[in-house]
Parts: structure tokens; sequence; C-alpha cells
């Protein structure tokens, strides 16, 4: 099996419902997507994948989507202000854990016929979150 990685930096906020911590509070993060891509064979070019092609597609999709964008979930109740200020926003129907952003990056990829294995979304230098769908 052969295997590529490619890591997408990216800057967002966010802040979670329903939870005790500091992380109740807008706040934001320097964070960095990591996707792996695997395939048992390469192509007549000997590669599994050509860098460029997963930028391309997935850092410009996390870039017009995800970067200095509030990352919140549709019933936070900050939607309404930060639009009337024009604030840039994604919204989205889960709690905007690293968890579930590691999810929705997968998910876009996967959706590009990238045969994405695993997503890592570093939220902080010593901490991140993996998503890798059941087999």
């Amino acid at each position: 099996m052969y295997r590529v990685t490619r890591q997408i930096d990216f800057c967002y906020g966010h802040r979670l419902l329903n939870y005790a911590g500091k992380c109740k509070y807008l706040h934001g993060h320097n964070g960095r997507a990591v996707i792996a891509i695997e395939s048992p064979s390469l192509d007549d070019r000997g590669m599994v994948m050509d860098f460029s092609d997963i930028k391309r597609v997935v850092s410009t999709w996390i870039d017009d989507n995800l970067d200095h964008r509030m990352i919140l979930h549709r019933d936070d109740p900050a939607i309404p202000a930060l639009r009337q200020l024009n604030e840039p926003l994604h919204v989205v129907d889960f709690n905007p854990t690293a968890e579930n952003i590691a999810r929705l990056i997968h998910e876009f990829a996967a959706s590009q016929g990238f045969p994405i294995v695993e997503t890592r979304l570093w939220e902080t230098p010593n901490c991140f979150a993996t998503y890798r769908p059941e087999a």
C-alpha cells in the first residue's frame, strides 16, 4: 500500500455549545489539516496522487470555506450578530469540535474522489483529532 500525506494550514474560529470549559467562548486557532491518501498501486506517473492536485482541490476548498471564518453550529446565538457585522461564517449541523472539523474536511475530500483514508486536525501544536471512517 502506498500513502501520500499533505498538510494544509489555515486559521479558523469556533466555539462549542453545551460545553463548560474555555471553548464555550468565541476563540480562534492556527489549525493544520493533515490528509492521508492511499492506493495499492501507482498511476502511470509513479504516483498515488499528485500533491498539486490535492492542493488545487482540498486546499482551495479549505481556503474558500474554513480559513479565517468562524465555524459555528447553526443554533449558535452569535450567528445573527456576526452576520449583521458581515463576519465570515461557516455554519454546520454539528458542534464544531476538532473531531467534527476533521470529519468535515475528510468527507469533502472523499466527495471529490480522493482515496482518502485519514484526516487529522491539529488544533494546537500539542493537540489533534483524527477521523478515519470505519471500513
